[in-house]
């Protein structure tokens, strides 16, 4: 009861703060008039455009469906492909020695290099199509991935492991029944935030190399002095990304028997 009460107080703060910033902005651009309108928008304006741009081409040459229907094509890819290499990767370097030595150096050297360093890279080996903003997400949803797989195989306590040794768990049962289960939290962690990493870095790559997406919309608009189209575009990512980390945070409830179900 008391879980269900501090979730409706977040709930009714969020809906508060969200409605304050609206009403600030509503105030400055419509009634005091501080910015004109080719410059800030009010959120009037915002939503108009919002719902014309829901069936208009124009100025940019697609649709806000089109847009962000494009950008979940990429970003899905990319983000699946950094989750289904990079958590096996984490996992086999926590656990094994010799693959932690094989793989080491060379996951040292591209660690610190974010994923949108690997933009202009990509465009030359793989053009400005969808293979190049997937690779560049890829990379980006990688390095969190393993990471957080590997923190999470290195929290396996050593006690536990020499209980199952005891009872004569193999090495397979020793990982896959005591050392991934254990390390659970912190894949969640990993896709969660492999997910903002991805996000992050197909904006950028489409603000710099598309022919479609809401980083392309927000690029080409920035150009034709459109704000109102610019800001959808914004909202339109945060919304979005907002909405995969909800998703994120059912599934992690259920894998992890943590909420109700």
């Amino acid at each position: 009861m008391k879980n269900k009460k501090n979730g409706a107080k977040y709930l009714l703060l969020s809906v508060l703060s969200v409605f304050i910033v609206i009403f600030v902005w509503y105030l400055v651009t419509d009634i005091l008039k501080m910015f004109p309108s080719s410059i800030f928008p009010s959120p009037l304006k915002v939503v108009r455009t919002f719902f014309i741009k829901m069936y208009d081409v124009n100025p940019d040459g697609a649709t806000l469906p089109q847009h962000i229907g494009a950008s979940l094509q990429v970003a899905l890819l990319g983000y699946f492909l950094g989750l289904f290499i990079g958590i096996p990767l984490g996992i086999l370097m926590g656990w094994s020695e010799k693959i932690d030595m094989f793989f080491r150096p060379l996951f040292d050297l591209l660690r610190p290099v974010p994923g949108i360093a690997w933009i202009p890279l990509m465009i030359i080996f793989l053009g400005i199509g969808i293979a190049s903003k997937a690779a560049v997400i890829f990379l980006s949803a990688l390095v969190p991935c393993i990471v957080n797989a590997y923190s999470g195989i290195k929290r396996t306590r050593a006690v536990h492991l020499w209980v199952g040794q005891t009872f004569g768990a193999s090495n397979m049962q020793l990982l896959f029944k005591i050392a991934i289960p254990t390390a659970m939290p912190m894949v969640m962690t990993a896709c969660r935030v492999a997910l903002g990493s991805a996000w992050t870095a197909l904006v950028a790559a489409e603000l710099l190399a598309s022919t479609k997406g809401l980083g392309f919309m927000i690029q080409q608009c920035r150009g034709l002095s459109r704000p109102d189209v610019i800001i959808v575009g914004m909202i339109s990512i945060g919304a979005i990304g907002a909405l995969l980390g909800q998703l994120l945070s059912v599934i992690e409830k259920i894998v992890l028997k943590g909420g109700e179900q």
